[in-house]
């Protein structure tokens, strides 16, 4: 089911396979009908992940980076849309010189095409491939079908993994097998035996339910790996080597470890850090002002997974405690008393997002948080309300806004760029924005410079709306600092305030480049100055 942890579980695997000595890549594939992420919406489906190459892609993507500590690009994701696409065009194309064109076999041909490809490009030995969606669902049929083809033509290549949730209902306190009795007959309906069944579930399943699962399932019991909830997500590579699964897939390809294998001591240092982290009195408050968390009576906080990731990666660094609070800035616009609130946080972050509701409760925010000396970095539409606000309450342009608020106001200092407002005019909105990664010079004494410690910088983008040059003379003389542009000098990617602990704002999305490991160096920075805030306060 959606959740339950097949991406975790898939860039777990990646990264014990790379501590085996193994190059290693990860591919997604979703089964809707849109050609990416990019048009659905964060509530629904969660944050969409940028790649270098600027695809649009699912928040996946984003958990193999951080495990693997490499870049994915476009090729590695695939969408039911995407697929069909290709098959359509090269109907049309005549590539397949006159044929019938059927669902099967060109359908599940196209799809192994795709895997196939995206394995040559990254050298890898082993590709991980993740099937979203549910066993049984009818969207999905067609990439089981692409993988018992696979597995039929390169048997001893191919190894199934099933990731199932066991449940524990709360009245009987007894866990339950039979869901994944189901999904693995279900499964089997569809041409494929699983060689591993991954048990998530509230805690470890134990050797009796182990051996249920293994007779019913036609399982061999050592491969029923116990996967149950933890702290961290980073913690579940190790969870997983506690029942030798990297060993044992190994083992099924008829591999073993390489002599000169890296291992995971790396890996466990960083939970270790984690762990002190957590016990240590340095709670490190954050507050993310933002739209996107709530669906019906319930938080999804997948809608800034990458900025949740990037905010912890940064307190672990300093080994301080994350303690993270959505705040919806609709409350705002309501409550303008409320706004005080924001006094006992070290840090505020206004991430990225879309549309008008909420916009004037985030510029407040942005307003108290430059006024009381609050750390603030801003993030996409989060830098572009930061100069508005400074344009309203600083340079005197009462009436500053964006042309996404209103496309017809005077003084849109935020507006649209030439070649967006052609996408817009033809409802082109599908992979229309500013994508992927681009160039950005960076003042040599700004804070964003000293943060990266160079000046040259590369960072993924996703948006159509840019700072408006026509204000950049006149707010740089009200005291906004211009401390990143693109190399031509047309676009503005950084702002900054001087005379401040930290106010930052910029037009990319680091949160996308931040790993586990290292931190990015701006979340980094902010952190730092949260941390610094907090002791004075």
């Amino acid at each position: 089911m959606s959740g339950v942890g097949k991406g975790i579980a898939s860039a777990s695997i990646g990264r014990i396979l790379q501590s085996k000595g193994y190059k290693v890549t990860a591919i997604k594939i979703d089964p809707y009908i849109n050609v990416d992420a990019g048009t659905m919406n964060p509530t629904e489906h969660g944050e969409v992940f940028v790649t270098d190459d600027g695809d649009e892609t699912d928040q996946d993507i984003g958990n193999y980076e951080r495990f693997l500590n490499q870049d994915i690009t476009s090729v590695n994701y695939m969408t039911t849309g995407r697929v069909y696409k290709t098959v359509i065009e090269k109907e049309r194309n005549l590539e397949y010189k006159g044929k019938c064109v059927e669902v099967v076999p060109h359908i599940p041909d196209e799809i192994i095409r795709r895997i196939t490809t995206a394995a040559e490009k990254a050298r890898a030995d082993i590709s991980i491939v993740e099937v979203g969606g549910t066993v049984g669902e009818y969207q999905n049929l067609l990439f089981l079908e692409a993988a018992r083809m696979m597995k039929m033509t390169n048997y001893g290549d191919v190894v199934f993994v099933l990731v199932s949730y066991l449940p524990i209902p709360s009245k009987i306190g007894e866990m339950k097998t039979k869901p994944t009795q189901y999904a693995i007959r279900t499964l089997n309906s569809a041409g494929i035996q699983p060689d591993f069944v991954v048990c998530r579930a509230d805690r470890a399943i134990d050797d009796v339910r182990k051996k249920k699962i293994s007779i019913q399932g036609n399982v061999f019991k050592d491969h029923i790996i116990s996967a149950p909830d933890i702290d961290y997500i980073y913690e579940v590579p190790l969870n997983f080597e506690k029942e030798r699964f990297g060993d044992l897939i190994l083992k099924q390809f008829g591999w073993s470890e390489k002599s000169d294998a890296p291992g995971l001591k790396e890996w466990e240092n960083f939970i270790d850090r984690i762990k002190r982290s957590d016990k240590k009195n340095n709670e490190i408050k954050i507050g993310i002002v933002g739209k996107y968390f709530k669906t019906g009576d319930f938080v999804l906080t997948d809608s800034y997974i990458s900025v949740i990731e990037a905010i912890k990666h940064a307190c672990w660094k300093i080994e301080a405690k994350p303690v993270l609070t959505w705040i919806n800035s609709e409350e705002y616009e309501e409550e303008p008393a409320k706004l005080s609130e924001l006094s006992q946080y070290d840090g505020i972050i206004v991430p990225g997002g879309f549309g008008t509701r909420g916009i004037e409760g985030k510029i407040s925010a942005i307003e108290y948080v430059r006024q009381n000396g609050i750390p603030y970095l801003g993030l996409c539409y989060g830098m572009q309300l930061a100069t508005i606000e400074f344009a309203r309450h600083v340079a005197g342009i009462k009436d500053a806004t964006t042309s996404e608020v209103d496309p017809d106001a005077k003084h849109q200092i935020i507006h649209t760029n030439p070649e967006q407002e052609k996408n817009i005019a033809a409802n082109r909105y599908g992979s229309s924005m500013r994508l992927g990664a681009y160039p950005c010079e960076l003042a040599p004494d700004s804070i964003s410079a000293k943060a990266y410690n160079k000046t040259k910088i590369s960072e993924r983008h996703r948006h159509r709306y840019e700072f408006n040059n026509d204000y950049r003379e006149q707010l740089e003389q009200a005291g906004l600092k211009f401390a990143g542009v693109s190399p031509d000098n047309k676009l503005v990617e950084v702002i900054e305030l001087p005379n401040h602990p930290f106010f930052v704002g910029v037009q990319f999305h680091p949160e996308l480049k931040s790993r586990p490991l290292t931190g990015h160096p701006l979340f980094n920075a902010f952190i730092e100055a949260a941390a610094e805030h907090k002791t004075k306060e």
